[in-house]
Parts: structure tokens; sequence; C-alpha cells
């Protein structure tokens, strides 16, 4: 199983909550718990302007590439900008466009970054100035390599920016299962949203995904999913509020993978937020995830 990875991922944020170290930390333990040999690595290149472009406005672009924003757009994104900023989130959408084409090939296909959902066509927010699974599922889909995605978005947070990029597209079913009352304040609908009541633990959260699953595979029949498989649900996340544990994030990233599995469907995961107040922590569960996506699909 192919992992995608760069050392470009690490997002040069300074002093920030947002722990830009866990992708080189998540790598380095991957390879330390042998769950990952070096050789499975794969290093991604960046998106494309016309593939960025499938996704965001010409304006927008132009915004991040010379870094004319407002004093309010600034304050919307949360994070420093930088050329060099921009150049990392250019080659994270990039390693979710490879996790995805690989994944196509095969059955499943990780990029230890990406997940950057609440980047909107005309705006960045939230830490997110790239929709890099956007970008992903209308590159494959221009490329015909795919006509139909299912995003499963397990942030803690509502995927705003990935529901209103594809909120009149057929072709493209969003699922998010989130905390209610939390960031985004406003959030545009999803094709099913899970709006969760705060601390809800591990068997109601994973009751309420279930159902959530079987409803959206029901009523759409994808070529791909794309799984956010945020860290941030965590009992011990700063910025988030629910109460799932390490064992239950666990059981979470088996529901999704083996409800891909038996569907016969191939699924590309990004690694998405995480902010445990132990950094540590937040790595355990990225690690975890990759290993249960290898216990699934490779044995």
């Amino acid at each position: 199983m192919q992992v995608f990875y760069s050392d470009k991922y690490s997002l040069p944020l300074g002093e920030h909550v947002f722990p830009a170290a866990k992708y080189r930390l998540t790598k380095q333990r991957l390879l330390e718990q042998a769950i990952c040999a070096e050789a499975d690595f794969v290093e991604p290149g960046r998106a494309l302007d016309e593939e960025i472009a499938l996704v965001h406005t010409p304006e927008y672009i132009d915004k991040l590439k010379h870094g004319r924003f407002s004093d309010a757009e600034f304050t919307r994104m949360e994070v420093p900008y930088s050329a060099a900023l921009v150049e990392a989130f250019r080659v994270a959408a990039g390693g979710t466009i490879a996790a995805c084409r690989q994944a196509l090939r095969g059955s499943c296909a990780v990029t230890l970054c990406g997940g950057f959902h609440h980047a909107f066509p005309d705006h960045g927010e939230g830490f997110c100035l790239i929709n890099d699974v956007a970008v992903a599922i209308r590159t494959l889909q221009r490329s015909d390599l795919m006509r139909r995605a299912l995003t499963v978005d397990c942030d803690v947070h509502h995927g705003n920016g990935t529901a209103e990029v594809f909120r009149q597209d057929p072709s493209v079913f969003t699922l998010s299962i989130h905390q209610r009352d939390n960031y985004p304040y406003i959030k545009p609908p999803s094709d099913i949203d899970i709006h969760l009541e705060d601390r809800t633990c591990d068997e109601t959260y994973l009751l309420r995904l279930g159902q959530g699953l079987a409803s959206a595979l029901g009523a759409f029949r994808p070529d791909l999913i794309v799984y956010l498989a945020g860290a941030d649900p965590y009992e011990q996340d700063q910025l988030g509020g629910l109460a799932l544990t390490m064992e239950g994030l666990r059981r979470r990233d088996r529901l999704v993978f083996e409800t891909a599995r038996n569907a016969g469907i191939p699924v590309a995961v990004t690694l998405a937020g995480g902010y445990a107040r132990k950094v540590d922590d937040t790595i355990a569960i990225h690690v975890n995830t990759v290993r249960t996506a290898k216990e699934i699909f490779v044995g």
C-alpha cells in the first residue's frame, strides 16, 4: 500500500495550535514500528494551477500567488501567509491527487497530509488555503479516471468548504460527521450531515457513522471514497468537544475501511485535523489509521 509523503507537508506556521510537525513525526513513527518500510513512501508532485483552478477562482489563485489579501481575509485564514506556505498547500493537494489516483489502481492509498476542507472556491479559512480533496476529485474526473466520488469527512469540524464546492454536483456525495456546536458556525448542507452533541462517546459515534455510511451507499454508488480521517474527535483534543477514545477512533477507521472493502470501493485517505494536548496522541491516532488500512486492505 503506497503512502504519499513529502517533507514539504510541514506547513511553515511558527508557533501555532496546528502541529505542522505531525506529518514528519507520523512517518517517523510508521517506520519505527515497522508498519511501513521506506519503500512504501512516495514523494508527490505539486498540484498545478490548472488543477487548482478546477475548484478555486482565478481571483483567489492570484491572491494565493501574491498575498494580496485584506486584513479580514488574513484573519479568516488563521495562518500566517507566505509563499512557502502556499507551496506546502500545493504539495499537499498534489499528495491527495496522487493518493486518489493510486487508490483507483488498487484498493487503498494514504497521504500523510490533506483534508483541508474549510477552503472555499474564493477564499481560505480555518487553517485551509487549498481544498485538496475537491481539487483531487475534480482532477480525476477531468482525466476520466472516475465519475463519482463519496467524501466521508470524520474531522470533528464540519466540512463546510467541501459541502459548498459540491453543493449542486450530483457526481459527488458528501457525508460529514462532526460536533454540532463547533466551528464553523455556518454549515452549508452536505448530502448527509450527522450533527453530534458535545461529548459524544464511542458507541454513539460509531452507531451514527454506520447509519450514515449505509444511507450514503444506499443512495449513491461511488467509484472512490475519499476518507478524511481526522484525529480531532479525540477526547483530549484542544479544538474539539467530542469524547472518542483511541480505541474508538481505531474502530471508526475499521468501520470505514471494512464498509468500503465489503462494497468493493477503493479508498483514498487523508489525515485531516488533530490538535491533541499531547502531540504524541495525535501521532498515535494517525499511525493507527495507517495501520488499520494496511490490516484491512493488505492483510
